[in-house]
């Protein structure tokens, strides 16, 4: 086999039938490579693993019992698979035609790149940011200034989001973010399978960053294209999401930088919370500007990552933490 397709669905039957049917097209596309296909549902209720069992019988259907994660139903899918490459797709991107064929010569081609992303659309057809910088203390102080929006062309201060550069070159980078992987089967048992700590977000910088230690260099590359809608899950409870988006990033820098890069990274992830939140309760005096979502978000962020400060200051917390447990 040559492309093993992995898709994780929860709850995404807006968007998961598009999907599905883009994949099907790609797989009966001649000349194409040979290619599976996967749907891990994590427990959905809104019909999602019926739609790929009534109308994509050919797709192996995994039905899990509870939402186990984004990393560990993935997982299951790379553990079931046999393709000599794999691509975990989310189920609210459609993969445009040829996506996989230049995925799987490009990579046939240039047998060093361990990790691949296509470029990434939105539905009206715009690029969008699909990949990123490792963080560093520096580039997330820009973040939480907005050093990056007030300076976009500048990598000095854009080195995270990589502002200065409008992904439309094929080029080696830092971080791929998980809406689409392509990976390779060597590569992938050299660097090992998706860090299941890592619930939601943050396991992107995890594997990244494990592929890039282990020699194999991640790519973005603009000879495949994929739509991306996003927020197929996470639309259901976007504060909650929020927040775990939070817990993946400070885990990524616990387990990276240790307690150290973990407490330099909460402290300005509070800065950047609080100037939100300033921002969105400025905003929200003006008639019209109605910012009261982004003033609850903020809050709740803040009062999440105040509680966690105060754990940390805890005697029993930095002995656990210096001992290299995990503390989620």
């Amino acid at each position: 086999m040559d492309i093993s397709v992995i898709i994780v669905s929860w709850n995404a039957a807006k968007h998961l039938r598009s999907c599905l049917e883009s994949v099907r097209e790609e797989t009966r596309r001649r000349p194409g490579p040979a290619t599976e296909a996967f749907v891990i549902d994590n427990a959905s209720s809104d019909g999602s693993a019926e739609i790929a069992a009534e109308e994509f019988p050919e797709f192996n259907l995994v039905r899990n019992d509870r939402n186990l994660g984004f990393a560990r139903a993935n997982n299951i899918g790379i553990r079931m698979s046999s393709g000599k490459y794999l691509c975990l797709i989310n189920s609210d991107v459609v993969v445009r035609p040829g996506c996989l064929l230049n995925i799987h010569r490009y990579m046939e081609a240039y047998p060093e790149i361990g990790i691949l992303g296509p470029q990434i659309v939105n539905d009206a057809g715009a690029v969008q940011r699909s990949c990123m910088g490792f963080p560093t203390t520096w580039n997330i102080f820009c973040r939480a200034l907005a050093l990056d929006s007030v300076f976009p062309q500048l990598p000095l201060f854009g080195g995270h989001l990589l502002t200065f550069w409008p992904h439309d070159t094929t080029r080696r980078v830092d971080v791929i973010n998980g809406c689409f992987w392509a990976v390779r089967r060597s590569a992938l048992d050299a660097v090992g399978l998706l860090d299941e700590t890592f619930f939601m977000y943050g396991e992107d910088m995890d594997w990244c960053r494990r592929f890039r230690l282990a020699g194999w260099p991640a790519v973005y590359f603009t000879g495949a294209q994929a739509v991306h809608y996003g927020g197929a899950s996470s639309a259901r409870a976007p504060v909650r999401f929020y927040i775990e988006k939070q817990k993946a990033n400070l885990a990524y820098w616990r387990k990276h930088h240790g307690p150290q890069g973990e407490a330099r990274a909460l402290a300005i992830m509070i800065l950047h919370e609080s100037l939100r939140y300033a921002a969105a309760r400025a905003a929200g005096l003006f008639p019209g500007r109605d910012r009261s979502f982004n003033v609850e978000r903020s809050k709740a962020a803040l009062r999440w990552l105040f509680g966690l400060g105060s754990q940390m200051l805890r005697p029993q917390f930095i002995k656990t933490a210096s001992g290299g447990d995990s503390v989620r």
